[in-house]
């Protein structure tokens, strides 16, 4: 080869190392600037109680459809569920007044912030919080809700800060993180009013806007999963399974988490949580997914 197809090869390779260096710049840059966006999202905060009953609403609350307690444990002292070397480290903080915890810090204004708007205390945007579904607690329940976390035992349990490696940087850069609830959510949204407590259609639609997280907005199943690896989540309307059960199957499958069929609930579905519901709870629940429409399958790959 002569020097001058050398020459021409080495510019062209060195051209091409100088523009990956400067993709590489440009997408860590956009990584972290999404990574450390900050919110500055004005609150009204109604009174919080602090009486028995509704500490024992907010309990319940914790410790079944609203999944705090699957997320950041039976004491509220928090997990680290979510960790991959190399990728992101986020954990789901310690709520509690203990070592390590946010319960001495958090203000009623904080708490709120974070559960309605998916907002921490350092204005950041709280990553894998499920404020989507949180958007839908009625103002009392939420009042309730903080009311049982803010009396919660302390409990020592310090966890690592949230860290993004830089090959996390690069995918958020690449949009393949999910995007966070504070960037989906309409945080000019009222409250909805609190619903009556019954066995009814909308009692049951109230219990299970939680499932839209899993399940879509029409509950007839959504991609789900790690990305690149999504599978349609289960169809809950007439058209698909659940067409064939009845009430006793739904709660038998719920309280055990086995299907009619003897197939076992993937562990993705939080059935130990959602099972200590009530059975009046339950069978709002069956009451209202018995009255959506037959969808066909969504989500399909």
């Amino acid at each position: 080869m002569s020097t001058k197809w050398v020459r021409l090869t080495v510019i062209i390779l060195g051209g091409l190392v100088g523009l990956l260096v400067v993709a590489f710049v440009i997408l860590y840059s956009i990584g972290t600037a999404r990574a450390n966006k900050t919110y500055n999202i004005p609150i009204t905060v109604s009174p919080i109680p602090s009486d028995a009953a509704a500490i024992q609403r907010g309990e319940h609350l914790a410790a079944t459809f609203s999944l705090c307690q699957r997320c950041h444990g039976d004491d509220l002292s928090g997990k680290l569920d979510f960790d991959v070397p190399g990728l992101v480290t986020i954990p789901t903080p310690n709520l509690t007044a203990g070592s390590g915890g946010v319960g001495a810090l958090y203000t009623d204004e904080d708490w709120v912030r974070a559960i309605r708007h998916g907002v921490g205390r350092d204005g950041r945007g709280l990553m894998i919080m499920t404020t989507k579904a949180f958007q839908a607690l009625s103002d009392e329940d939420l009042g309730a809700l903080i009311a049982y976390v803010k009396q919660a035992p302390p409990v020592d349990h310090k966890l690592p800060a949230r860290s993004i490696a830089t090959l996390g940087r690069l995918m958020m850069a690449l949009g393949m993180f999910p995007p966070s609830a504070v960037d989906e959510i309409d945080h000019t949204q009222p409250a909805p009013p609190a619903p009556e407590l019954g066995v009814t259609v909308a009692y049951g639609e109230y219990l299970a806007h939680i499932c839209t997280e899993c399940h879509g907005a029409q509950l007839n199943g959504i991609p789900f999963g790690p990305p690149g690896e999504e599978v349609p989540s289960p169809n809950l309307t007439r058209g698909g399974e659940l067409a064939a059960w009845s009430e006793a199957n739904f709660i038998q499958t719920i309280r055990s988490g086995v299907t009619p069929k003897g197939k076992a609930l993937s562990i993705d579905m939080p059935w130990v949580y959602f099972g200590r519901m009530s059975d009046d709870e339950l069978n709002a629940v069956w009451l209202y997914l018995r009255s959506l429409p037959a969808l066909s399958q969504g989500g399909a790959s």
